[in-house]
């Protein structure tokens, strides 16, 4: 199981590489190759909707679901970057971007999300400060999983083996906690999120069950989002767990706590595009609004300043992380 025993470092062993990463040109954003990508990722999804039109009342729609769900982490992948200020030169315009394709496009809260992932961004692996280790279905340190009994201890017990199985749920997951959040909280934007919401929700149910049988349209929606909750999933797993996870009290410069919470996944332009760019996961972690056709590019300096200041830099293949993200948790569950 990790451990946090890392000493401590200040934000100067940063400010160098920030300065190098600026001087090489690579936080300008690419607003042409976004507007390429989304343009792309629109007409990809609208020839999809166009097929299952076309196709008709029959089973043969359930293959449908598999690019279905490509596009659908894709539009995530986009949303994501409008979080991170990455596309757009204002806040503005990224939110409206982030609401289109978060809300509107895969029907999930776009402000909800960003808010959580923020917090992770800011505390990585933090075991008290990042939502995305904090104690819930799964456990990701000992003390999570200590005095866990009936059916939880026993999914504890097995978390590992059924991890790839419950991502299948995830698609979902997204989409109900949003939902459930701006049901409870009445915050700015409550409402055009979910009118946006209503209106995919809407917009889905009709193009499913207007075309297909209700059998039909059904297995469709249960494929279509447990493929996407296991993209999305299989996406997001590999970047953090496994990896040192700091405490109460843990201290460190903005450059070994990003760097040393977070492992890169190997591979070209294929990775890059399955992953939207997140298998850099240390370039992205250390500078959010790094355009994602960027950080490729940023990996070499950031790996010298690493080496430099003696921060572990951790790159893994796609296998291999998945291996060590497991074993974390088979290490947890067991005890």
């Amino acid at each position: 199981m990790p451990t946090a025993v890392l000493p401590d470092r200040t934000n100067s062993d940063f400010t160098p590489l920030a300065r190098q990463v600026r001087a090489a040109g690579l936080l300008e954003r690419r607003r042409l190759s976004y507007a390429r990508s989304i343009a792309a990722n629109a007409a990809l999804g609208a020839a999809t909707c166009a097929l299952i039109v076309v196709l008709g009342s029959t089973w043969w729609q359930l293959f449908l679901a598999v690019p279905a769900a490509i596009l659908t982490a894709r539009t995530c992948f986009i949303g994501h970057d409008a979080c991170h200020q990455q596309i757009a030169r204002t806040k503005r315009a990224n939110r409206w971007i982030g609401l289109l394709h978060g809300n509107f496009g895969i029907g999930m809260s776009y402000g909800w999300w960003a808010d959580k992932h923020n917090r992770h961004h800011a505390h990585p692996n933090h075991t008290e400060k990042d939502p995305d280790v904090g104690a819930g279905l799964l456990a990701w340190t000992r003390d999570q999983a200590r005095g866990r009994h009936g059916w939880l201890g026993w999914l504890t017990r097995h978390q590992a083996a059924l991890f790839f199985p419950l991502l299948l749920l995830e698609g979902l997951n997204l989409k109900v906690s949003g939902i459930r959040y701006l049901l409870a909280h009445r915050g700015p934007g409550r409402r055009t999120e979910s009118i946006l919401i209503a209106m995919h929700i809407v917009g889905y149910l009709t193009l499913l069950f207007v075309v297909m049988s209700p059998g039909q349209a059904k297995v469709f929606l249960l494929l279509h989002q447990a493929l996407t909750g296991l993209h999305l999933g299989s996406v997001f797993a590999p970047n953090h767990k496994g990896m040192p996870m700091p405490g109460p009290g843990v201290k460190w410069g903005h450059l070994r706590r990003q760097v040393v919470t977070s492992r890169n996944v190997e591979g070209g332009a294929v990775v890059d595009w399955l992953f939207g760019g997140l298998n850099h996961q240390i370039e992205h972690h250390l500078f959010p609004s790094l355009p994602r056709p960027n950080l490729r590019h940023a990996q070499s300096l950031v790996r010298a300043r690493c080496a430099e200041v003696g921060i572990p830099y951790t790159q893994t293949g796609i296998v291999d992380s998945y291996r060590v993200a497991l074993r974390h948790m088979h290490q947890v569950g067991a005890g």
